[in-house]
């Protein structure tokens, strides 16, 4: 099969276009061919070395962990699953990732793709739907009526965040630049804020939830917008509880697991309309470098895909 691999940590440059044999799935594996996977942040921080001290591998390994697909197989303890099944995931991020034709996910990390998107949308869900949900619905417990600010809300994680607080009832700000406001308001915030041209930390108030997806100083300001006891989570560094006590509030770190039951809420979300996955662009595997790019560029208004194999 063809896949793409990195030999050592570093630049877009390390991203090898080969081939290899095809995996073969253990007993509790399934087999999927891929027709489509996403490039995330974490893909390309973990090619540059940033999280080698967290994530330990052995060389040469394969990226990618959203992949959306056929299944080709499955293994001897497997019932759930049958060759044919259209399934979406987010696998384990310690294994061979989904830049391959074929990968191989243990069964409990996958589901049924929503059946009204194609491969290439339900391929920009699993990681960033996942962050979502455990950030609003795990970690911060949203409920109707709670207002949730949301940084970098035209991005992957951001686009999707704002879709599942108005789908829980929230009352949603969020932050982006003035030529993705359109986007943002038609996704269902309530409020907007430029961040290029307002200081949200002088115009936000009463917060009960802040989804923090940029860190550092955007981090540093957000403790002064929440109500007494609401909360901060973030997915970029573990917030200070220093701060957070300082504030009279709350504060969590979250860094995402396989979770295929969330995956099936959120294709429950998509099959019903509340949720709809924003795009910004495709590309094909050995393009993958240009996709990294992109990523890296912070510029991009939703997800990345890359084509794979054919649906």
């Amino acid at each position: 099969m063809k896949a793409v691999r990195i030999y050592a940590y570093g630049g877009q440059d390390q991203l090898k276009l080969e081939d290899m044999p095809k995996p073969q799935p253990g007993d509790n594996d399934v087999l999927v061919r891929v027709v489509a996977a996403s490039v995330n942040p974490v893909d390309w921080k973990i090619r540059d070395g940033y999280l080698k001290e967290m994530l330990p591998y052995n060389f040469p390994i394969i990226l990618g962990w959203d992949v959306s697909g056929v299944v080709e197989s499955v293994g001897k303890a497997v019932t759930q699953f049958k060759p044919g099944d259209a399934v979406y995931s987010r696998p384990n991020i310690l294994r061979d990732g989904t830049y391959a034709e074929y990968i191989s996910i243990d069964a409990n990390e996958v589901a049924f793709k929503p059946v009204t998107i194609s491969h290439t949308s339900a391929a920009s869900l699993p990681l960033a739907g996942i962050t979502a949900w455990d950030v609003l619905v795990k970690t911060a417990e949203i409920k109707t009526g709670d207002r949730v600010l949301i940084h970098a809300a035209s991005g992957g994680v951001g686009s999707l965040a704002v879709q599942l607080a108005k789908a829980h009832g929230a009352y949603v700000i969020a932050t982006t630049s003035a030529k993705n406001s359109a986007l943002v308001k038609s996704l269902g915030a309530d409020e907007i804020i430029d961040y290029r041209t307002q200081a949200f930390e002088k115009t936000v108030t009463d917060v009960d939830i802040v989804f923090d997806s940029l860190g550092e100083e955007i981090q540093a300001k957000s403790w002064q917008v929440l109500k007494p006891n609401g909360i901060l989570v973030s997915i970029v560094t573990p917030p200070s509880t220093e701060q957070a006590t300082a504030h009279n509030v709350r504060s969590a770190f979250v860094f995402i697991q396989p979770d295929a039951a969330v995956l099936t809420e959120l294709a429950t979300l998509v099959d019903s309309g509340k949720i709809r996955p924003i795009i910004a662009a495709e590309f094909a595997l050995e393009d993958i470098a240009k996709a990294h790019a992109l990523s890296e560029s912070g510029r991009a208004v939703g997800k990345i895909v890359v084509h794979v194999g054919k649906p």
